[in-house]
């Protein structure tokens, strides 16, 4: 049994209107959210200050949140939306500068700081994506420069002396010289009166 011609057409109607508002609504939502990391690798050293650095895209308003995770355990660092409040935890206070494009700053890092950073971008309609940068941190090896450093005072303080033995050795040889000239002189004038009297004899 056939349904009736009037069901038929509300169905159509009905079908239609459904697959406009279906397609209006994925017009208006945001098409998802793009993340690049420029840098996916740092090499930093004790105390020095890092940018890990980021640039996201979407529609809508995107909620940041940076994570690192270590051999000492996961820690949240920052969380923000744009236009809000930044929420930074307890341990990164006065350490973290966050960014627009969701970028941080890593100030006067240490040995602890090494490890991965996953960085997450949720949009406000749920889609998110994910990023990771891998932060090596070296160490200053402070015994080597000192080393250096002692060296370098040694060898400045030996130069030191032997130039000040090399001009007290002139002055030495100065002052043999004018002390010896004269009686050299008084000699030489003997030898040559002796040598007048026996001239004078013969």
């Amino acid at each position: 049994m056939r349904p009736p011609q009037g069901c038929r057409r509300r169905g159509v109607v009905l079908g239609t209107v459904t697959l406009c508002l279906a397609a209006g609504w994925a017009l208006q939502t945001p098409g998802g959210v793009s993340l690049v990391v420029p840098q996916p690798n740092i090499n930093a050293t004790v105390a020095q200050n890092i940018l890990l650095s980021v640039e996201y895209s979407c529609r809508g308003v995107a909620t940041v949140e940076w994570k690192h995770v270590s051999s000492w355990g996961t820690t949240k660092i920052v969380e923000w939306r744009s236009g809000n409040d930044v929420n930074i935890s307890t341990v990164y206070k006065d350490r973290v500068t966050t960014f627009e494009n969701g970028s941080i700053q890593l100030l006067n890092v240490g040995m602890r700081d090494a490890g991965y950073y996953f960085v997450t971008v949720t949009e406000e309609y749920g889609t998110n994506t994910y990023g990771t940068i891998v932060v090596n941190i070296s160490e200053i090896i402070y015994e080597d420069l000192h080393f250096v450093a002692v060296l370098f005072a040694f060898l400045a303080g030996v130069s030191a002396i032997l130039i000040c033995f090399m001009w007290l050795c002139n002055k030495s040889l100065h002052l043999f010289q004018k002390t010896t000239t004269p009686k050299l002189t008084g000699i030489s004038l003997r030898v040559q009166s002796s040598h007048k009297v026996l001239k004078s004899q013969f």
